[in-house]
């Protein structure tokens, strides 16, 4: 048979891996400073956009969708054009993935930090950007299905699929994710309310982990550990039963995330369930990968390529026994809302998808520069070092978690709190911060090795951007199911059948969990106490998003004992109703704040933003003292409120004509109160008298930032009313 030449598209993998590895650098970076600002909390006072609530985004969407994303496009565009026996479809559509891809990134990362976002987890980008990455994902999946269709490879292998799944789940995942109203350019209210946005945002963060973080990088596992180990993959049978009950199982679990909140308990139930039963479907995979380096042990420990794997296979195996676990009731009552979540989520982050990533970067580069690696010894430093650093990252974030957990739900024998003071557990698990701070910073040292290691490597060999392949043409055959032919072996040669079949196997659990939610009044019965926020208010809460407060502060109290004594009466579905996004949070670094509202004066919540150790000694969240200083943009004020009767809330059209007016009347209330302080008056009166010898324009403190937020803040938590005998009862 004549054999046809062409030419496989080298360089769009160099730029993803240059990529990569320059974003991993920034990503983990900003990551380091983070854990570093627990322990020095001012260490950037007075930077408002290198606070810790707003580079907490920055540093996660950029090392998933940077790091992880740019070493997802580079195996992608690596493995498919050799199993499929063609060049990428498009090479058009390849320089618009790329470009695209990196041009939102840094959009990212300057909006982020300027304090533009939408504050959903993994989801904070504004609208604008979300209609690009939407354009940039179709690019990839056109490019990538395009090239399936005129492969020269009849079958399609494992790795394939996982692409493909990768790829259809995404898009739907953040289309209904990010249906938002703008109001403005940057500024946009999600679609959702409430306990309805959280079910939505938790099913795209949940999947957005299994589906941009997992299935994706199985997918390189599939081609790179084989080829690694020049070995085949050890079970063709159990691939197929890996893959399908994956992607099926897997878009249930979302709700996990929300055991014990305002979320109706069949919701919840589901999402236990599930989680259960993903444990099955994800260690097949771990062990259908480690199982194919049978035979191959000697030269694990010799090649560092394989040793990266190996661990990146085990942490696998790690965080997907975790997660069922932590879907589990019982279980979840300890560890949510503490860092025994973050202790969780690192596993599988520095382990399985960096670890991997290495690991195929050592591939790769020799084969792009066709030489060989400048240094076998200084990669295995790199991965003892990184493996060093994720054990002294995890370990001590475990201990933190289980100490958070217990010191909150301690009582003395006369039924009060033994820690009533938050700040008691804070103090406690410094040490610990200190272990992730040096764990962390193994880790980027690592990654510093990778970095030397590459370039060298690339400076003794020579770039082959277009390397010369040749296969033989695919012959056209029946569309129906040869004779002996399965119809797993049939649906491998079909890729729009492929694809259909996995959209329909992962919407399923879709549809099933949120339709109800969102269409069933009964799921979120209505309370007539609770109101819409008032037009400061609301502009308090966008400057609480702003600020990134979510990332430390939670607005769910559980119905547990040890929360309803500390915090007050739980929280109820109904509450949310008028909540654009919903600001449940999931981790607590500070206080619930749900119930925050009337239990400290105006004149507590000003000097704790102005510095918050004056009224909690030895906190570690850092001042926001712009927040006073900058005078409250009131522009969009109208415009927010009309988006949001679009929306559903009951804003009459006279509240809106006069929401000027009304700002003004509770900011003035508010400024009143503040001059219960005499310090407050007497800097206040200065300011007001320097200004005017400089004749400059003096801001009202009624017109200024704080006063929003304090508005806010003072709303929380009391549209309903307990009386004292129930709440009594509730803390017993």
């Amino acid at each position: 048979m004549e054999l046809e030449q062409f030419n496989y598209d080298n360089k769009i993998v160099r730029n993803f891996l240059y990529a990569t590895i320059v974003w991993g650098v920034v990503g983990m970076s900003v990551g380091l400073l983070l854990a570093f600002l627990f322990l020095f909390p001012d260490l950037t006072d007075g930077i408002s956009w290198l606070s810790f609530g707003r580079l907490r985004p920055l540093h996660t969407n950029a090392v998933i969708f940077a790091f992880v994303g740019n070493a997802i496009f580079a195996g992608v565009y690596y493995s498919t054009q050799r199993l499929l026996k063609a060049r990428m479809f498009s090479d058009f559509l390849s320089k618009l993935n790329f470009w695209g891809w990196q041009l939102i990134i840094v959009a990212a990362a300057i909006t982020l930090p300027l304090g533009y976002t939408t504050t959903k987890e993994y989801a904070e980008l504004e609208w604008p950007i979300d209609i690009a990455i939407a354009i940039v994902w179709v690019a990839f999946g056109w490019n990538l299905i395009g090239t399936m269709i005129k492969r020269r490879q009849r079958h399609f292998y494992v790795a394939i699929w996982f692409y493909v799944a990768t790829f259809v789940t995404v898009a739907v995942l953040h289309i209904f994710n990010n249906l938002e109203l703008p109001v403005s350019f940057l500024k946009s209210y999600s679609v959702y309310a409430g306990v309805q946005d959280a079910l939505v945002q938790w099913w795209y963060g949940h999947n957005a982990v299994a589906f941009f973080l997992t299935t994706p990088f199985l997918g390189l596992m599939y081609y790179f550990v084989p080829k690694a180990a020049n070995r085949p993959v050890y079970s063709y049978k159990l691939s197929i039963i890996h893959f399908w009950s994956l992607i099926f199982i897997y878009i249930w679990a979302g709700p996990h995330h929300l055991l014990y909140t305002a979320l109706p308990d069949w919701a919840q139930s589901l999402g236990t369930t599930f989680s259960i039963m993903l444990l099955m479907p994800s260690w097949g995979g771990m062990i259908n990968g480690l199982l194919t380096l049978r035979g191959a042990w000697d030269k694990v420990r010799t090649d560092p390529v394989l040793k990266f794997m190996v661990v990146a296979i085990t942490g696998y195996g790690m965080a997907t026994f975790e997660g069922p676990m932590l879907s589990l009731k019982n279980v979840n009552a300890i560890a949510h809302f503490t860092d025994w979540i973050i202790a969780h989520v690192h596993v599988g982050a520095l382990a399985w998808n960096g670890f991997l990533t290495f690991g195929m970067i050592y591939w790769l580069v020799p084969r792009l520069f066709k030489t060989k690696l400048f240094s076998v010894g200084l990669a295995n430093a790199h991965f003892w070092v990184g493996t060093l650093g994720i054990v002294l990252y995890a370990l001590p974030m475990y201990v933190a978690g289980f100490l958070q957990a217990s010191m909150w739900k301690q009582f003395n024998p006369d039924g009060t709190l033994v820690y009533g003071n938050f700040l008691e557990t804070v103090t406690e698990i410094m040490p610990m911060y200190w272990m992730r701070a040096i764990g962390g910073t193994l880790y980027i040292l690592g990654m510093i090795m990778l970095i030397v290691n590459v370039v060298q490597t690339i400076r003794s060999g020579s770039a082959v951007e277009n390397e010369l392949a040749e296969a033989a043409p695919l012959k056209r055959i029946s569309k129906r199911r040869l004779a002996g032919e399965t119809f797993h072996t049939w649906l491998e040669r079909k890729p729009i059948q492929l694809a259909v079949l996995a959209t329909i196997a992962i919407l399923i659990g879709g549809i099933v969990q949120i339709v109800p939610t969102l269409l069933v009044d009964s799921n979120i019965p209505t309370i007539t106490s609770v109101k819409p926020y008032t037009p400061l208010e609301l502009e308090g809460r966008d400057l609480y998003m702003r600020e990134g407060c979510v990332s430390c502060h939670s607005q769910m109290v559980r119905p547990f004992r040890s929360e309803v004594e500390r915090y007050g009466e739980y929280s109820k579905a109904g509450e949310y109703v008028y909540d654009h996004p919903f600001l449940w949070g999931s981790k607590r670094t500070g206080p619930d704040l749900h119930r925050l509202g009337n239990k400290y004066s105006d004149n507590w919540h000003f000097n704790h933003m102005y510095n918050p150790q004056s009224t909690s000694p030895g906190s570690i969240m850092p001042s926001y003292q712009w927040l006073i200083k900058n005078e409250l943009d009131k522009s969009d004020t109208e415009a927010k409120m009309q988006t949001l009767v679009t929306l559903g809330v009951p804003y009459s059209e006279e509240e809106i004509e006069n929401a000027q007016e009304q700002m003004l009347k509770q900011g003035a209330e508010i400024e009143k109160n503040l001059y219960n302080d005499p310090d407050f008056v007497k800097s206040y009166e200065a300011d007001r008298a320097r200004a005017e010898a400089q004749g400059l324009e003096f801001v009202e403190m009624k017109n200024r930032e704080i006063v929003a937020l304090i508005a806010y803040l003072q709303r929380l938590g009391t549209d309903i009313k307990v009386n004292k005998t129930q709440e009594a009862s509730a803390s017993k």
